[in-house]
């Protein structure tokens, strides 16, 4: 064996130095193509835009990034008072100045938020100028459009989420070369180019996918009449909405509407149900938690024992302000004038009590929803325990008695949907619901106030209050007994006019997708986040203190500060910062 390994070293030796004699001479021979490379021809194969444009959809888990993911449990329902930070005050402090609105240009959850969103635009932009540049004789025109039309669409959506936390950010797309691309400034109104990759989202997307995850033309149509409406472009998004209700409803094989039982829509077991009309996919087991949702892995009860899910971290806490909400009057019907938070309307709560000292739940009349959407003690955390108070919180003088309820997993769901193989089996399964048929519902209903159909939105509103109203899907004890005192009804008796309208719209869309990262950015196109958001942090300001206390909402708030480190990068000439930071 040794002296054949010798005479293949000779061999290899004189064929080496004889192709260095004669190829010394040539150019050519110092460019070798790199093995094992993804290179472009590789990339640009089939399998390889379609690995692309799977890459693409990948930025939607919040991967390695607890504050980058578009559920928005931070962006959007900490800022918009649905929740406080949670936990105490010493863990994950970077978030402590957010949910003050005292956040500096330097601040990590800023930074995370802006580099997960820009490497969505990226992977979507690497894979529009393969697509379109393509050799590979198998890749058709259909795959190309079908292509082009998903990315396009996540591009505009990763765009949209940009421009909504900072309005300023420069936009760079799949023509320019790096070096043109860190010269773009952040002047520039986006929302033409925006609204340019989800029409054609929208007109090339085919109604249905083969796969589940992939956006089709539904979501695309959601997306595009959100982005009008976000620009007060009523007219155009109503259409677009009453397509999606009305025909992507009913298309072939794609049935959208609102889920018998409310729970259902967060229960992991349910993915990719029929009020789902887009999400981030996540899956569990597959050898490490990379593509489990990373986004919401510590928002749960902070406690140990076989009887807790998770047991950490406590974060993401239902606000005071929030619980109060769902109070609802003699009819069912939520306190429009604000009265909820005050005197016997306040829902009776826990804060102060240790566990062991006795408590009994409100026993006014609730909004169901409330008890699928919030754990208060008392009342069943669903198919765990009864939430036990302060024994499952890890500072209520910071973070007040509630734990999160629509992201936990179910006991019956913990061992195939989630992955104990790290540190937590918070890593779950778990779809994040990025649009659905309840939220598509809301939207319409706001065109419809504008467009003077009010009993049209009214009709909207109601569709959304009859499926909560359901008697059967209410949260029970074991007795099969309710397990409060739940009282909804519908709005049967017209609405006066179109402020009466907006405000029963708005506060249906507060009280139905509270959680779900949407509060604080319908507070700002609506015009009423300083009022809103100050009034809120005074309320729970009196109670949490050490969190909120003395906190404000300025104007600047409004939007994020650019991140500081991307100041650095560009320059100061370049990217601007907003206003006030």
């Amino acid at each position: 064996m040794k002296n054949l390994t010798n005479k293949l070293a000779v061999v290899a030796s004189i064929a080496l130095s004889a192709n260095l004699l004669f190829s010394a001479c040539k150019e050519s021979f110092l460019e070798v193509e790199p093995t094992g490379a993804l290179t472009d021809q590789v990339l640009s194969s089939r399998k390889g835009l379609d690995g692309l444009l799977i890459g693409a959809y990948s930025v939607l888990t919040g991967r390695d990034a607890w504050y980058g993911g578009f559920g928005n449990w931070v962006h959007g329902s900490i800022r918009g008072g649905d929740a406080n930070k949670g936990s105490d005050a010493g863990d994950q402090a970077v978030a402590n100045p957010v949910q003050r609105f005292e956040t500096l240009p330097n601040n990590g959850v800023v930074a995370d938020k802006w580099r997960l969103t820009y490497e969505g635009v990226a992977r979507c932009n690497t894979l529009l100028r393969l697509v379109a540049s393509t050799q590979d004789p198998t890749v058709t025109d259909a795959d190309k459009t079908r292509i082009s039309a998903e990315a396009r669409f996540l591009r505009g959506l990763y765009y949209f989420e940009l421009v909504r936390i900072w309005k300023n950010v420069p936009y760079v797309d799949e023509t320019m070369t790096a070096d043109e691309a860190i010269a773009v400034p952040n002047n520039v109104d986006i929302y033409p180019k925006i609204e340019a990759d989800l029409e054609y989202a929208w007109n090339n997307l085919p109604e249905m996918q083969t796969a589940a995850g992939r956006a089709n033309k539904w979501a695309a149509g959601a997306y595009l009449g959100k982005v009008y409406l976000y620009q007060n472009k009523h007219a155009a998004a109503l259409p677009i909405f009453t397509d999606v209700i009305m025909l992507g409803s009913t298309a072939t094989g794609e049935k959208y509407g609102l889920m018998d039982n409310y729970s259902d829509v967060f229960n992991a077991s349910f993915d990719n149900n029929k009020e789902t009309v887009f999400a981030a996919q996540h899956a569990v087991n597959t050898g490490s938690t990379n593509n489990a949702s990373h986004e919401f892995v510590l928002n749960y009860p902070y406690a140990s024992g076989s009887d807790v899910p998770a047991g950490c971290c406590g974060f993401f806490q239902p606000s005071f302000e929030l619980v109060n909400s769902f109070r609802t009057d003699a009819n069912g019907l939520p306190l429009l004038d604000g009265s909820y938070n005050s005197g016997a309307n306040a829902v009776v709560n826990d804060q102060g009590l240790t566990s062991a000292q006795p408590f009994t739940p409100d026993a006014g009349p609730l909004d169901p929803r409330l008890d699928h959407s919030v754990g208060r003690r008392g009342i069943p955390y669903l198919d765990w325990i009864d939430h036990p108070g302060a024994s499952w919180i890890r500072d209520q003088n910071f973070a007040g008695p509630y734990s999160p309820k629509k992201y936990v997993f179910r006991r019956a769901t913990q061992d195939n949907l989630t992955d104990g193989s790290s540190w937590t089996r918070g890593w779950t399964s778990q779809n994040t619901i990025l649009m659905r048929f309840a939220d598509v519902l809301l939207m319409a209903a706001e065109c419809e106030i504008e467009a003077g159909t009010i009993d049209k939105a009214r009709e909207y509103v109601n569709m959304v209050r009859a499926r909560a109203a359901n008697p059967a899907t209410w949260v029970k004890r074991g007795d099969g007994s309710n397990a409060a005192n739940y009282v909804i009804g519908l709005y049967n008796t017209p609405w006066s006019d179109r402020e009466a309208a907006h405000n029963a719209v708005r506060f249906e869309r507060k009280i139905e997708l509270s959680g779900e990262g949407h509060r604080f950015f319908d507070l700002v196109r609506w015009g009423i986040a300083s009022t809103t958001i100050n009034a809120y942090l005074q309320h729970d300001g009196a109670k949490l203190t050490t969190a909120l206390g003395g906190a404000t909402f300025a104007t600047k708030d409004l939007l994020y500060p650019i991140p500081q480190g991307q100041i650095d990068i560009h320059g100061a000439d370049v990217l601007k910062q907003n206003d006030g930071y």
